[in-house]
């Protein structure tokens, strides 16, 4: 149950930072850094189809 809840979560935290960055709030490049750290965090099952 833990590896679906982490790719869940990890999903959310990537929608999120779409939006923020749609929003103006962060730059490509801060996504980018964003996403390695919570692709490290949430350790999605498929974190190789994520890059």
């Amino acid at each position: 149950m833990k590896k679906e809840a982490n790719e869940v979560m990890y999903k959310m935290a990537e929608y999120l930072l779409k939006r923020m960055q749609e929003n103006g709030l962060i730059s490509e490049e801060e996504r980018d850094k964003i996403n390695v750290l919570n692709i490290e965090t949430f350790s999605p099952e498929l974190a190789k189809v994520y890059l």
